[in-house]
Order: structure tokens, then C-alpha cells, then sequence
């Protein structure tokens, strides 16, 4: 099938996927710690039997049996020797039992492992990993594929994009929510759809997590910035615990009474995830013959995204600002910072440009070094770890920029290229292939034209060229180029003419340079600001400025109340209130080195933090001081901003990060005097499951908060667990599930300790549980790291 039948056919009638695999293969005997797909080579009657029973109750596509069927996965179980035959076979099975007019969907799941630098899986090893499932499933002939069970939205990058180059199929790819709409590594729906529509999926959405219920507002969330058809794979409802065995909660026909309401919301595929049977999808299918697909509206406005935030950017909306600051050129600390590999001089730089009000942050790392490809890549890694604002990936180097955008996680501006056709056609490539918007400058190997009129004539061919590679209008931009008023005064204007000319007969976005009007001239703010309000008026869209200067964002704001940018002044009236006001006027440093310890560890500052630690000890602040004073309030901070969704986990490992290079600068002093551990915690993932991302944060926080932590690792029996607990006379037990098959293994031990009358707490989570399951095995409940932390200190009555 290719890509334009699949939009034909989603364009007619709501189709309906299978229902789920591992819970259906339980029921015929799979067992907690046995490899689902080595099912395809010696049960293969079984999968024939569930790819048939699908068919039969109506779904138009079956997935093969390979959601763990990738290396890394299958390399648990000591099967990555049988990659090939695993994935080559399943794809025979569910085309044996394929009838006329059903599909066959290669599935692939996650590697089970967190990408750098939230873990240590590199980008181009997991691109490797999925590229070689991905070529396997379509060379035995699936007429397409689906990425799903994502959490972490730069693994479903790697996924996508690795698919894309093992062929030419359409391409599903879904991700799991929790329920406060947010995916592991914090991104939120909209994030989700603008990053996977820019690197050309064909259907995008959402699968597992929960029910049906739970998936509506996040559909509507995603319709909201996007054209592209969107699935929903839910859960049968909530799992519980009946007579041992793992049970969903939701009837065949429950499920199907908010089929109505998702496709109304824009929804174009109906599936079923973890405990849905053939009966669930029989009742879904009736529901969905009655149904028509939704008419999807146009888009109108232009997107960027940050791994968790989206920016919108529209002419009718106010104007948004490219901070120019993160650029060497003629600053000498950023060149040094960057020659001495000091990146977090670089991200403390991008969070003041936010601070400053900046929208979109440039990263410019170019200092005449041979490495710039690995600077950047670098930079980028620890720039958006540390502020949700877009970025504008700034280099003429093409390794840099490709190395740029694969550490990207989100919807990068790549400023940029230009008329020359070498240079247009390669970085259009690249944007292509990794999902950015293009920024072109009016120029090409002659260099810049004097007048407008030859500059439009360069933007019309870059407009037109990157249209053919099948970028979106909207996601391009055009630079019509700034020469400075002292060198050139003849040709000052000739920027703002080209800008009236791209707007009038391109209709693209533009963006403009404005400090370099005035280089090399005195009262630079006076000269830059005029030209500022001049170029907006001519229907420049985005500035890129110093967001430090106060005279630009006069003009900005000013100018979108009186084009009618900023509705009811709104904007406008807060930027200049009392309180703002203040802020602006009291900018200092301040010189309290304690509290900004604090703010270096809270900020994840990894740099600052033991030359400040350091500095406080030669004044005489005892270590245990700065742990208690500095580090445990910060942590704490951290952990608050978490909750309410202001920091996500890249804020949270990276402050838990900064943290630990200060414990481990003064862990030789903490050992003189004795510290004090809060207590002892056994932590493992349950036999037979062999994920650990969620146990791993939870171990890091635990530490970080001074916790001696005992991590068993994963897959870990249930005698050792305990056998562990008691020898270390821990505290507390943590234990982590993340597949419905291994959650029983949990009650085992909970029930084992009981009857050993040992009192050890225990404390259970992972994604499939819920704290009405830990509330039956007769456990407590932890949702997140943070959670854990806090449970772990009232289980233990500690204070803070």
C-alpha cells in the first residue's frame, strides 16, 4: 500500500485496527518472564489463531507479532541471533491469515531504554535498531508500519525517521500519555503532533496509558494544530487484580460507546491496546460502520516545538523574537566557554534570552573550530534541557547542522541556507528528513544583490525548491538581509522593500537581523529600533534581536496593539505593569552564594555548581551545611516545579545531575563526619518485565535526596528481593512493573512478606499500575520519581 491509498481510503471511512497481542497470548499461556515474539517460531498456530480472530470480528488491519522484537529487546531473552526469522516470520503469519481487503501493520515497539543524555542509548544507535526492523517487516512484505508504545518522543524520532529510509510504506506513530497529558519525558499533545507531522508521519496519535475516556480531550488537543489523520489505541479500561490474574475493567460494549465521541473529535483510526479482545473490537467496528470521518480544517498558522512546549506563530497573533545572544562573535566569554567545552555557559545564556522574553533561541557555536560538528551536537543536548523555548539551529557547517538536528528532540529552525543550489538542496535534505523549518537568506554565490527586486528572485527560488522537496509553505522563512546603515546608507531600505515583496507574492514568514543595521555607528538602540518599527510595519514577522534591550520590545509591543496583533492590549498592559516594570529596573547579580548554589543546582547549572560549593566552604559553611542548606531545599524545589508541570524529567535528571557533582565533591568530608543515610531502599523491576526506565529515575532521586539506594536491576526474582531487603534491613521495598503479565509478580512478594512477618514497606509503580492495585496486594502507591521521594519520607517519618 503506499501513502496516498491509505489517505484515500481514511479520507472515505473510519478503519479499525486489531486489539492487543501480549494480553490475548497470556490467556494462551504465555508467562511472566517468556518472550511474546518467540511465540511466531514455535506457537505459531496460537498467533495464526488471534491475527484470525481479529479478522473475523472486523478489523481492517492486524499487526504482526513484533512489538519486542528489535534487537535491543530481543537481546534480554538471548534471542538477537534470531532477529531475522522472528520478524520475517510473523510477518508470513498474519499474511496467511490476511482475507481481502485487510492490512498487515509491521509492529514496532521501544527499545525499553531512555535516549542521551536521559540515558545512554545514543541516537544513532537506536536509528540503527529500528532501521533493522524496520527493513526486516517491510522486505517480508507489511503494507505498513506502526511505531508504538512510545514515551519518550526523540525515540519515536529515531523510529520514524529510521523507517522512513528502510522504505517506502506509510507510517503509523503513536505515544503514551499519563493522565495529566503529558509522556514520560514531559511532552504534551500538541508537542507530539507538530514533531511527528514535521518528519512525515502519515497517521499520528496515541495508544495504551488508559481508556478510551482519557484519550478524547487529547485528540481535540492534537486536531487543534493538525491536519494529519490521527489513531487511538486505548486500554480496556483500568487493570485490576481478579483471583491472581491481571483483568481489565471495561466491557466489549462499554468500550465501544466512545467510538461516537473520539471520531468526532477527529479521530480516522479505532483500535485496542493492553486487555482488548476480539470481542472489543467486533463492538468498536459495529459502532464504526455507522460513522463518517470528521472534515479536518486547515491549519493556518506556522509551528515550531520544543520537546514539551509548541509556539505558534501567525500574523494575527503577537510577534515572536529570535534571541540572537548565543553567537561568539565578538563575545569572547561565549567563545571560551565553548573552545573550553563549558556548555552550560550556553544553556544559563538561553534561559536568560527566555527569561528576556525570547521565543525562539539561536544557537550559533561557530568559533573556526575543526569540531564544530561535535559542539553542536553537544550544545543542543544541553541547551534544550534547560528551557522549553524552540530553537534556530545557526551554522553554514553541514555536519553540524545534521548533528544538530538528530540531538534536537523537538521542531528545529535551521538558519540557515540560500540561493546557491548546493547549498539549498542540502540543507533542504536535511530539513526534510528530520522534521525543521528552513530559514533562506536573499543571497546565493554572488553574494547579497543591492536591490530588492534580485533578492525577491533568490526567496522565490528558495520558496519554490523547498515546495518540490515537500516542505509546507508555512515552514519556511525568508531572511531579506540587513547591510548597515554606515557602510551601505543607499541600500539601508532595500531589507524592507524585499520584505513587502516576499509578503505580497510569497506569503512566506520573514525574519530580519536587526542589529546589524547599525554596526559600527554610535547610539546603536536609537538607530535599531526605528529600523525595527519600520520593518514591522512592512510585515516582518520575526525579529531576531538582543531580548536584553529594553527600546526593541517598546517598539514590539507598541506595534501590536496598533496592528491589532494584541488583543485588548493585553499583552501590551502586562509587559508595562508596576510589577514588570520593576523586574526590568532591578536586574542585579546576586551575591549570596548559598542561595546561588541553589539556583545553580535548581537550574541544572552543572558547571557553577562546585565552584560555588567550593566558595562556601572557604567560607566556612560545614558540608553537611551546603547538603542541607543548598542541595536537599533545591532537590525539593525540583521536585514542586515537576508536579506542577513547569519542569519535566530532562529538568529533573538534569538538577539531579548537578546535585550529584556536588555530593560527589564533598563526599569525602561527608564521610569524616559520619553522614547519616535516610534510610535504605531495595529497588527492582519484577521478574519477567525487562524495562527499568521508570525504576532508574526513581533510584537517582532517591539518592539524590540521601537515600542509600540498593538497585537489584531488572527482571530480579522475587526470593532475591526479599532475601536483599532483609539482609540490608532495608526500609522500604520499591518495586516497578510495566507490562500487565508481570504485575501479579508484585502480589507474590507483598504476600511473601507477609507471611514471613517481615514489616517492610513497599512501594510499587510503573506504568500499568494504578493505586487501587497497589491498595488490593496491600502496597503503596508511587506515580512518578517525585512521588517516590515523598512517599519514601513519610513512610520512613522524616521531615521536609
Amino acid at each position: 500500500m503506499n501513502k496516498k491509498m491509505l489517505t484515500d481510503l481514511l479520507s472515505k471511512k473510519v478503519l479499525v485496527f486489531d486489539g492487543a497481542m501480549g494480553t490475548m497470548l497470556q490467556k494462551k499461556g504465555l508467562v511472566s518472564g517468556e518472550c511474546p515474539e518467540i511465540y511466531n517460531l514455535n506457537q505459531k498456530e496460537i498467533i495464526k489463531d488471534i491475527h484470525s480472530a481479529y479478522i473475523d470480528s472486523g478489523a481492517h488491519i492486524i499487526q504482526t507479532n513484533t512489538f519486542g522484537a528489535n534487537r535491543i529487546k530481543l537481546k534480554a531473552y538471548n534471542l538477537e541471533g534470531e532477529i531475522t526469522e522472528i520478524n520475517q516470520e510473523a510477518v508470513r503469519l498474519a499474511k496467511q491469515e490476511e482475507k481481502e481487503n485487510v492490512l498487515v501493520a509491521g509492529d514496532i515497539g521501544p527499545t525499553g531504554k531512555l535516549l542521551y543524555p536521559l540515558g545512554d542509548l545514543l541516537f544513532d544507535e537506536a536509528y540503527d535498531v529500528f532501521f533493522e526492523q524496520a527493513k526486516l517487516l517491510i522486505d517480508a512484505g507489511v503494507d505498513l508500519l506502526v511505531i508504538e508504545t512510545m514515551t519518550d518522543i526523540q525515540e519515536a524520532r529515531a523510529a520514524v525517521i529510521a523507517a522512513k529510509d528502510a522504505g517506502d510504506v506509510p507510517i503509523i506513530c503513536t505515544l503514551t500519555f499519563d493522565e495529566k497529558q503529558r509522556t514520560l519525558t514531559g511532552s504534551d499533545p500538541e508537542s507530539i503532533a507538530t514533531i511527528l507531522e514535521a518528519i512525515g508521519v502519515d497517521v499520528l496519535g496515541i495508544n495504551c496509558g488508559f481508556g478510551p475516556d482519557l484519550m478524547i480531550d487529547i485528540v481535540k488537543r492534537m486536531r487543534k494544530v493538525t491536519d494529519k489523520n490521527i489513531i487511538v489505541q486505548p486500554n480496556a479500561g483500568l487493570p485490576v487484580l481478579v483471583n491472581g490474574q491481571t483483568q481489565f475493567n471495561l466491557t466489549a460494549d462499554a468500550m465501544a460507546s466512545y467510538v461516537e465521541a473520539l471520531v468526532k473529535a477527529g479521530v480516522n483510526i479505532i483500535g485496542g491496546c493492553c486487555g482488548t479482545t476480539p470481542e472489543h473490537i467486533k463492538a468498536i467496528r459495529k459502532m464504526t460502520n455507522k460513522l463518517q470521518p470528521e472534515p479536518k480544517a486547515e491549519i493556518p498558522f506556522t509551528k515550531l516545538a520544543s520537546m514539551t512546549k509548541t509556539l505558534i506563530l501567525n500574523e494575527d497573533l503577537p510577534t515572536k523574537v529570535i534571541g540572537e545572544c548565543i553567537n561568539p562573535t565578538a563575545k569572547k566569554y561565549l567563545a571560551e566557554a565553548i573552545k573550553e567545552n563549558k556548555l552550560s555557559v550556553l544553556s544559563k545564556e538561553a534561559v536568560k534570552q527566555v527569561e528576556a522574553n525570547a521565543d525562539i533561541i539561536d544557537v550559533n557555536v561557530g568559533v573556526n573550530l575543526t569540531e564544530e560538528r561535535q559542539v553542536m551536537k553537544d550544545a543542543i543536548y544541553e541547551i534544550q534541557r534547560s528551557i522549553q523555548a524552540p530553537v534556530s539551529i545557526d551554522t553554514v557547517n553541514f555536519e553540524a547542522m545534521e548533528e544538530g538536528l538528530k540531538a534536537y528532540s523537538g521542531k528545529a529552525l535551521i538558519n540557515s541556507t540560500n540561493g546557491d543550489e548546493k547549498h539549498l538542496h542540502k540543507v533542504l535534505q536535511l530539513a526534510k528528513k528530520y522534521g525543521a523549518a528552513v530559514l533562506g537568506l536573499t543571497l546565493d554565490h554572488k553574494g547579497i544583490p543591492k536591490k530588492a527586486e534580485e533578492r525577491f528572485v533568490i526567496a522565490e527560488k528558495i520558496v519554490n525548491t523547498a515546495v518540490e522537496y515537500g516542505l509546507n509553505p508555512k515552514d519556511i522563512f525568508i531572511d531579506t538581509l540587513v547591510l548597515t546603515a554606515g557602510a551601505q546608507q543607499d541600500h539601508a531600505l532595500e531589507s524592507i522593500k524585499t520584505i513587502r515583496l516576499v509578503k505580497e507574492k510569497l506569503g512566506v514568514k520573514t525574519v530580519l537581523g536587526i542589529s546589524n543595521i547599525s554596526h559600527g555607528l554610535p547610539n546603536r538602540n536609537v538607530l535599531n529600533s526605528t529600523f525595527l518599527s519600520m520593518a514591522l510595519e512592512a510585515g516582518l514577522d520575526i525579529p531576531i534581536l538582543n531580548p536584553y534591550i529594553e527600546s526593541m520590545w517598546t517598539v514590539i509591543k507598541s506595534s501590536d496593539v496598533l496592528t491589532g496583533k494584541d488583543k485588548n492590549a493585553k499583552e501590551f498592559v502586562n509587559y508595562f505593569s508596576e510589577e514588570q516594570e520593576e523586574k526590568h529596573q532591578n536586574r542585579h547579580v546576586d551575591t549570596n552564594i548559598e542561595h546561588n548554589l541553589f539556583k545553580a543546582i535548581k537550574n541544572g547549572e552543572k558547571d557553577a555548581c562546585v565552584p560555588l560549593a567550593k566558595q562556601l566552604k572557604k567560607e566556612g559553611l560545614a558540608s553537611i551545611e551546603i547538603v542541607n542548606k543548598c542541595i536537599i531545599p533545591a532537590l525539593e524545589e525540583i521536585g514542586k516545579k515537576y508536579e506542577e508541570k513547569i519542569f519535566f524529567l530532562p529538568q529533573l535528571l538534569l538538577g539531579a545531575e548537578s546535585a550529584q557533582q556536588v555530593f560527589n565533591y564533598l563526599e569525602k568530608d561527608l564521610k569524616t563526619v559520619k553522614e547519616k543515610k535516610l534510610g535504605t531502599v531495595v529497588i527492582a523491576t519484577v521478574k519477567g518485565d525487562i524495562h527499568d526506565i521508570g525504576k532508574n529515575i526513581v533510584s537517582i532521586m532517591l539518592q539524590n535526596h540521601g537515600f542509600h539506594v540498593i538497585d537489584l536491576g531488572k527482571d530480579v526474582e522475587e526470593e532475591k528481593i526479599i532475601q536483599t531487603a532483609v539482609k540490608e534491613k532495608a526500609d522500604l521495598i520499591g518495586l516497578s512493573a510495566l507490562m500487565t503479565t508481570t504485575m501479579p509478580e508484585m502480589k507474590k512478594i507483598t504476600e511473601k512478606l507477609k507471611k514471613l512477618e517481615h514489616k517492610i514497606p513497599v512501594v510499587v509503580g510503573g506504568a500499568v499500575v494504578t493505586e487501587s492495585y497497589a491498595k488490593e496486594i496491600g502496597a503503596y502507591y508511587s506515580e512518578d520519581a517525585v512521588s517516590a521521594v515523598r512517599l519514601a519520607k513519610r513512610i520512613m517519618n522524616i521531615g521536609g
